[in-house]
């Protein structure tokens, strides 16, 4: 059984300040805490006997078995799941990537929590594995980042920069963004390494990281003339950018 402390302090992390005070973060249901548990210290596994019977190899410092009910008053889900586990923060060094090998995703103040989840899972998916943020992107240990990201958390190293200053001291890479006056993706050469821009999902990129940019593009709507939603939606641009960057190697 949980104390009400220890409740207390796991609700508290859906607060950025405690999850900063505590260098702690939480991730709920099966699939996400097995990935997580593989790479990150699990400092506590709450979860149902059922679920703990079912997954014997996931191991925590503490490991407290609950019912479903109790569960349901722990949980900042609105739908519970039969595990939840608090895990301490990696520490990751921006300084180690190596841009001449490598694709790097940035994120240029993008908001909704959900969204830049998503981008860490499709970076995930198309073997990015690191994305540079900059101070006012979402945190990437909000609960609702790290149950969008399914597990891809555990994989992706997330950094957050100045970002103009991260990119205005880069030199010789290749540095891409997409914009509604840029130049038609499926035409330009892409490079297999560099950085690719995500802007915020209301302003697009911001002035002062466009002029780092050395390659506008742009997502062609389709037929060409008709009328069609304004823009994409930032985790969807990403998709579509992304994947015809690494389309591009088996062409």
């Amino acid at each position: 059984m949980l104390s009400r402390s220890e409740i207390k302090k796991v609700r508290a992390l859906d607060l950025k300040k405690f999850r900063k005070e505590y260098n702690l973060f939480l991730a709920e249901g099966g699939e996400q805490v097995e990935e997580i548990s593989a790479v990150f210290p699990c400092r506590m596994l709450v979860a149902t006997k059922d679920w703990l019977l079912q997954h014997p190899d996931v191991r925590a410092m503490k490991t407290v078995e609950v019912t479903g009910e109790d569960l349901s008053r722990i949980s900042l889900l609105k739908t519970p799941k039969d595990v939840l586990a608090v895990f301490e923060q990696p520490c990751y060094d921006v300084e180690t990537i190596d841009f001449s090998e490598q694709l790097v995703l940035a994120a240029d103040g993008i908001q909704d929590p959900g969204n830049l989840g998503t981008i860490v899972r499709l970076a995930d998916w198309f073997g990015i594995e690191h994305i540079v943020c900059s101070t006012d992107t979402a945190d990437i240990f909000n609960p609702k980042t790290v149950q969008a990201t399914m597990g891809a958390v555990a994989r992706v190293k997330v950094h957050y920069v100045s970002l103009p200053e991260y990119l205005s001291e880069l030199s010789n890479v290749p540095v891409y963004g997409a914009f509604l006056e840029g130049e038609n993706i499926y035409t330009q050469e892409l490079s297999s390494s560099g950085i690719i821009v995500l802007g915020n999902e209301g302003q697009g990129i911001r002035s002062e990281v466009a002029k780092y940019i050395t390659k506008r593009l742009y997502i062609p709507a389709y037929p060409q003339g008709k009328i069609t939603s304004e823009s994409l939606n930032v985790a969807i641009a990403g998709a579509v950018i992304c994947s015809e960057f690494r389309r591009r190697i088996f062409a």
